[in-house]
């Protein structure tokens, strides 16, 4: 799972909560920015890695299916870092080219034959 950090740009990818009526207001494909990262407790959801955006601030977790949480972050899972130039960094992820060994080789070198080739037969007239 990606790391990050407070001002960095992230883009929602999952915006489905599973038994929840109420719009939780992030939304698949939109650009927020992190404001608060960490590791949070949450006595019905567990142990999660957490962010909370910028743009949101959820209050009180008081409503008919809410359990007393004060502006409760999102798990990190719902988003990822925005990559403004996704083939530029792919590009630091490239293989490292193999190392060149200075010995000769054992296997000696083959050398083609060169190709003989036969003159073209006369026709015999009879």
């Amino acid at each position: 799972m990606p790391t990050f950090h407070v001002g960095q740009k992230v883009v929602c990818i999952n915006d489905k909560f599973k038994n929840v009526s109420i719009d939780q207001g992030i939304r698949k494909g939109t650009i927020y920015t992190v404001r608060w990262v960490g590791h949070y407790r949450h006595y019905v959801d567990g142990d999660f890695y957490g962010i909370k955006l910028m743009e949101l601030y959820r209050g009180n977790d008081d409503g008919p299916e809410g359990y007393g949480a004060v502006d409760m972050p999102f798990r990190a899972s719902r988003f990822r870092p925005l990559v403004s130039d996704r083939i530029k960094s792919m590009l630091g992820m490239r293989a490292p080219a193999p190392k060149v060994e200075a010995r000769p080789s054992i296997v000696p070198s083959v050398k083609p034959k060169p190709r003989v080739t036969t003159p073209a037969r006369e026709k015999e007239e009879v």
